[in-house]
């Protein structure tokens, strides 16, 4: 099966040896996106609001560069390093989801994140 690599310059760029997001068989699959801010490369972690809302801004960009959207992820995959900030993620995070379409999701916490950021989130789109 072909695999087409999904690279943009409006999402952070791979800190390691991955790639943002990988199309295959009518998926997508876009790797984990923590709050970079791509123009300035700074981390936005300040507040866990404006960290989940960068973010999603993040994965919109990769999805927009393999020509898709938010409406066609099936699959998320939220990563927290604090499960006492899950319901301000779970609104940032809610509001970039069309009411009825929300895709299937699990959240977990975990120890510790890359950069030691609080959030982590990655999906996956079908076309």
């Amino acid at each position: 099966m072909a695999k087409e690599i999904i690279k943009t310059d409006k999402a952070p760029a791979p800190i390691g040896p991955y790639n943002q997001a990988v199309k295959s068989g009518g998926l997508l699959f876009v790797s984990g996106q923590i709050a970079i801010d791509p123009e300035s490369n700074t981390l936005v972690c300040d507040d866990i609001r404006k960290e989940t809302q960068r973010v999603m801004q993040n994965i919109e960009a990769v999805l927009k560069r393999a020509g898709m959207s938010l409406d066609q992820v099936v699959k998320c995959s939220i990563f927290l390093k604090d499960m006492n900030q899950f319901p301000e993620v779970n609104e940032v995070y809610g509001s970039f989801f069309t009411e009825g379409n929300e895709p299937a999701r699990e959240t977990v916490e975990v120890a510790r994140l890359p950069k030691d950021v609080n959030v982590e989130i990655s999906v996956i789109a079908a076309e």
